[in-house]
């Protein structure tokens, strides 16, 4: 089992939703509605390590939408290298610990590991839900990704490939009744969805699809990732260590996310909309 508690106690905390509802006052021309929004959660999670012989301590605090918080936490992990196998991650789960406020509890998640992480640079500064790489102490750490580049295999169909947008829309329901959510999917080469996941931050969603993937033990690898926004480094960086070979975007891609993909034989493809798609890096992975 990868998920527990690491401390025994009764919850008196609600679970946070991915949506809270409000009221608001809504103009349409000289008419004034009274009516209930809904809108996306944003709250913050915090995500500690331990290991043997070592204290558990606090890696980084990021804001996300509550929801797939485990999977968040080991994709984030993953992808600044803290462990490389999932065999190396021995539980994770929320945080019970004395110190904190019952309304706390579900805003912290522990990562116990069976030995001491491969890569640690404790970051001192939270990062919000557009931030990818804050807390990199160096240009060289944005370069050093411990990610190796992707094999020839597979290819894309290109066609299909200008699809992927629109079947990610199709399965944002959260999207649906709040307008305020990214979204990360992983698809296999005839298209299917294998998961979808959603975030108020870009980089959070690919945390969450690539951390899900672990802790399912996915074999079969996924061919392709497709993001709602737009494509900057820290979502090709979390591609490229999980080994993710192609990456559509609706939006547009940074000089920086262009200059890792190519590094790293990733084929970046950007402005995904409808019969429109820019391809930036490596064609030669659709046909």
């Amino acid at each position: 089992m990868l998920t527990g508690c690491h401390t025994d106690g009764v919850r008196t905390a609600r679970r946070p939703g991915p949506t809270e509802r409000i009221r608001v006052r809504e103009w349409q021309g000289d008419d004034v509605v009274v009516r209930e929004d809904k809108l996306a959660t944003e709250e913050p999670l915090e995500i500690r390590l331990s290991w043997p012989g070592a204290p558990a301590r606090g890696f980084v605090t990021t804001m996300r939408t509550p929801g797939h918080d485990f999977a968040l936490a080991t994709g984030l992990t993953y992808a600044e290298g803290v462990f490389t196998e999932i065999d190396d991650v021995r539980t994770v789960a929320y945080c019970t610990d004395v110190d904190l406020l019952p309304e706390q509890e579900y805003n912290v998640v522990s990562i116990e590991l069976a030995r001491r992480p491969v890569r640690w640079s404790e970051r001192t500064l939270a990062m919000t839900s557009a931030c990818g790489v804050c807390g990199k102490q160096s240009i060289d750490a944005v370069f050093d990704i411990g990610a190796a580049e992707q094999p020839v295999e597979p290819t894309l169909d290109a066609r299909l490939a200008r699809s992927l947008p629109d079947r990610l829309r199709d399965a944002q329901r959260i999207f649906d009744t709040t307008g305020g959510l990214h979204a990360a999917g992983l698809f296999d080469a005839d298209g299917t969805p294998l998961l979808v996941r959603e975030d108020i931050g870009r980089h959070n969603a690919v945390d969450k699809v690539v951390g899900q993937r672990l802790l399912d033990r996915g074999r079969t690898p996924p061919a392709a990732l497709a993001v709602s926004g737009r494509l900057g480094f820290e979502i090709v960086q979390k591609a490229a260590v999980a080994r993710i070979p192609v990456i559509v975007s609706v939006g547009a891609a940074s000089s920086l996310a262009v200059k890792v993909a190519d590094a790293f034989g990733v084929c970046l493809a950007s402005f995904v909309r409808g019969d429109r798609m820019v391809v930036l890096t490596h064609p030669d992975r659709l046909h």
